[in-house]
């Protein structure tokens, strides 16, 4: 019997910490994703969040910041593959693990932009977290393993912000095939009430890390709720996550 696909959901994306604002989520739900700033040296120049085509307003003191576009999305500005990268050991380890046909899905916290009044019901007030994208895996590979990739068999990850670092420091890097995608509407994992509040997408269906706030842990989801978890995602908003 063949093994059946499981799935990893990680928080990614701009936060009140760095830069300093969640990327907006709108009444109807859809979203913009906004990547956290470039803290590191890079080999050559990355884009800025003046050059991602944002629709609000980014602040003026961060215009000319360098981004770290990670996950990248092909549908997304400047972007070229589906690709992630991971320089910590404790998350690199788990998605080393990723095989193909795996689920490696983002989320990211995101603050309401527009009037509450025509939010759709399932929408947190203020701030929630919420799925922002999937990678269905091609293949994940070790930083060493990347090393000793050939120049072909490195061609998926030439755009990834970790490989365009100096020096190169991903501990893993995934690729996604081509089903991959960057979602049109956020999919929450807040409960309506509040973001801090979970929902059953994280309550029921994942097996989290356990520690600290739990809209920053990776959450673990098995075959069984991997399949439900799709399902949601490839009909929202016309399903339920109730």
């Amino acid at each position: 019997m063949s093994r059946q696909p499981r799935s990893i959901a990680i928080n990614v994306g701009a936060n009140t910490n760095m830069p300093g604002f969640r990327g907006p989520v709108y009444p109807d739900g859809r979203f913009e994703y906004v990547p956290i700033p470039e803290e590191k040296s890079t080999r050559e120049a990355v884009p800025t969040y003046g050059d991602l085509e944002l629709g609000f307003d980014v602040p003026d003191d961060v215009r000319d910041t360098p981004v770290h576009l990670d996950p990248e999305f092909t549908e997304y500005p400047t972007c070229e593959h589906y690709s992630y990268g991971d320089d910590h050991g404790v998350k690199a380890g788990p998605l080393s693990k990723l095989e193909p046909g795996d689920s490696l899905l983002f989320y990211a916290t995101l603050t309401f932009h527009g009037d509450a009044d025509t939010a759709a019901d399932w929408i947190a007030p203020d701030w929630g977290a919420y799925l922002v994208g999937e990678f269905r895996v091609a293949r994940a590979v070790t930083g060493d393993d990347y090393e000793a990739l050939s120049d072909d068999g490195r061609a998926a990850f030439s755009n990834n912000a970790h490989v365009k670092r100096d020096p190169v420091d991903a501990k893993v890097l995934v690729e996604g095939d081509d089903t991959s995608r960057l979602f049109e509407y956020a999919v929450p994992l807040s409960s309506s009430e509040a973001g801090a509040t979970a929902n059953r997408l994280v309550t029921e269906l994942s097996n989290d890390s356990g520690k600290g706030p739990w809209w920053r842990r990776r959450l673990w989801y098995d075959a069984d709720a991997t399949r439900e978890l799709r399902d949601i995602v490839d009909e929202w908003p016309t399903s339920s996550v109730c």
